[in-house]
């Protein structure tokens, strides 16, 4: 199949069209508008439902009612759109509904700025809303890489009942890079028999509910959840690994970031030093169990997160490294781009035992 010049957001809708979705529902905010407007446009071609909600809140709370009938079905927005959806999300989760969420992140807190940024972190794989919950979060650094998560997220949503965000940013939303929708591997799904659409008595009634008035029953509900959990952490978590084979530094950075940071290996090259990158392409579940096993490398001496953002990722990066080796962090916020020179500096500092 050939390959077509597609833009982050664009190519983030065909995807999802391709991998079966017929419904969605959203409200435009920058820097994510592409997304439903290329929906509002190809939906209707295939016989699905766009639909712009009067907001945030009653966009979530749509793809809540297709996801409870059984649909495939995808809301997108940015920061301070994520953040009214919370409560839906959190409704979703606890009622083990699947659906895919995307958030291209923008500056912020409050309102904040429209320039990419990743300053969401806590917000995606920490809950967001009320309550015990776990989304899977998956991070894209490619816009094929945005292509394949999106298509795949629908399918870790449905095998396992949960709602998959997307948490890209303003800048892989806004480029263009070629992109090749390929035939893929279906997974072994289990049936939506738990799905609300229609009862004639042939099998027990299907109710979808997040509230459950008696405590101990409500524990039991969470308990088991956290039981399906600890199976996403063992069969879907996803890292990549480069360069790190003799590395003295370890950087690790997700997204766009990690794009940088590639050029910071080839910088650090040319004057002897060597880098290597950790990747995780799951945010949640978070690749601990990698960090650990490179942490227990004689040639590896410190780690280094980098982010576009004041610091989150960092912590669960410190914590997997668990105080055996040095574990630093550099950081541009407000939709500042970290720069592949100045975090070479920080790599040097490291180095010479100057952080």
């Amino acid at each position: 199949m050939s390959k077509v010049l597609m833009k982050g957001n664009e190519a983030i809708a065909e995807a999802a069209i391709q991998a079966g979705c017929r419904y969605f529902f959203g409200y435009p905010i920058t820097p994510q508008n592409e997304i439903p407007a290329y929906m509002a446009k190809r939906l209707p071609m295939v016989g699905g439902c766009f639909l712009q909600a009067e907001s945030e809140v009653a966009a979530i709370n749509m793809v809540y009612g297709a996801a409870g009938a059984g649909a495939r079905v995808m809301t997108s927005s940015s920061s301070p759109g994520i953040s009214l959806k919370q409560e839906g999300i959190s409704y979703i989760a606890g009622a083990e509904l699947p659906c895919l969420i995307v958030n291209i992140v923008r500056g912020g807190p409050g309102l904040g700025g429209i320039q990419p940024a990743q300053s969401d972190y806590f917000q995606a794989v920490k809950g967001g809303g009320h309550g015990d919950y776990h989304l899977i979060v998956l991070a894209p650094s490619t816009i094929q890489e945005m292509v394949d998560l999106v298509q795949e997220g629908f399918d870790i949503a449905d095998q396992y009942r949960n709602p998959v965000m997307i948490l890209g940013d303003g800048m892989l939303g806004q480029m263009m890079e070629p992109v090749e929708f390929k035939e893929r591997k279906p997974r072994q799904l289990p049936p939506k028999d738990w799905a609300t659409t229609g009862w004639k008595g042939d099998r027990p009634r299907a109710v979808i509910n997040s509230l459950f008035i008696d405590p101990q029953v409500l524990e039991e509900h969470v308990q088991r959840i956290y039981k399906k959990y600890e199976a996403i952490k063992a069969n879907e978590t996803k890292v990549e690994c480069y360069n790190c084979e003799d590395a003295e530094i370890i950087v690790s950075a997700y997204g766009t970031t990690a794009r940088i940071v590639r050029s910071v290996i080839e910088l650090a090259a040319k004057e002897g030093i060597k880098v290597g990158l950790i990747r995780p392409i799951t945010l949640w579940p978070f690749p601990a169990d990698t960090f650990s096993s490179w942490v227990e490398r004689d040639h590896v001496k410190a780690f280094l997160t980098v982010e576009m953002s004041m610091g989150q990722m960092v912590e669960d990066v410190t914590l997997s490294v668990g105080g055996r080796k040095p574990s630093y962090f550099y950081g541009r916020t407000g939709g500042m781009v970290p720069n592949p020179f100045d975090i070479l500096d920080e790599i040097k500092k490291i180095r010479g035992g100057n952080r």
